[in-house]
């Protein structure tokens, strides 16, 4: 590791740029996909083309929807907003599914109750549909998460800088210990985000944990 003691600061970083290049997708991509699962649930027949449209999304080459997302924004080439964009729509691909999944899971007599509370449209969404759904849709950042972090390592052929820099340039010059600090790091960096999605997840459903207390 006599490689990684003379370049920390440098993975560290690139560890910074991956990360913000693979989280804000899930952000956003997150904020995206509620809509597209809330209509996909109100509106039985829009499931089956919200869930083909976006799935389709994912069998984009990565590496191809790098190199087209500055022609369609018109950014230049090494502008990590093509980063943000591409796996953004990658996060949807994979969101869009879970969320509608996660609201129909809610049962009906739960939204009967609600609406009979006074709880309607957004306010029912906000306030009951989607905390019940958190189990389901948590899976599937966890998912999302993973994934990006993946993907965002390809976007070092194209000049973006990130962790992906370290298997690249490692691979290219045959020094393993800077090859092994990315492998490594990357999947550090995957296993921290999924974590952060378990606490959050935990956090918004108390409930849970007190059923699993009282059993």
């Amino acid at each position: 590791m006599d490689w990684l003691t003379a370049n920390w600061r440098t993975v560290i970083d690139l560890a910074g740029s991956h990360l913000y290049l693979a989280g804000l997708p899930l952000l956003i991509g997150l904020v995206l996909s509620v809509p597209l699962g809330w209509a996909a649930k109100r509106w039985r027949g829009a499931y089956p083309a919200v869930v083909t449209s976006t799935g389709l999304l994912y069998t984009i080459p990565s590496l191809a929807l790098f190199v087209i997302m500055p022609l369609i924004l018109g950014t230049k080439i090494l502008d990590p907003a093509n980063v943000v964009v591409a796996m953004t729509i990658y996060t949807v691909a994979l969101l869009a599914r879970t969320v509608a999944d996660g609201l129909i899971s809610v049962p009906d007599h739960v939204e009967q109750a609600a609406t009979a509370m006074g709880y309607r449209g957004l306010r029912r969404l906000f306030g009951v549909e989607l905390p019940l759904a958190v189990p389901v849709i948590a899976a599937g950042l966890r998912v999302a998460a993973v994934s990006n972090v993946s993907i965002v390592s390809i976007a070092s052929v194209v000049g973006v800088s990130q962790l992906g820099n370290l298997l690249v340039d490692g691979y290219r010059r045959i020094i393993w210990g800077e090859l092994l600090t990315g492998i490594v790091a990357t999947m550090v960096l995957a296993l921290l985000l999924d974590l952060v999605i378990q606490l959050v997840a935990r956090g918004l459903t108390p409930w849970r944990r007190a059923t699993g207390a009282r059993a």
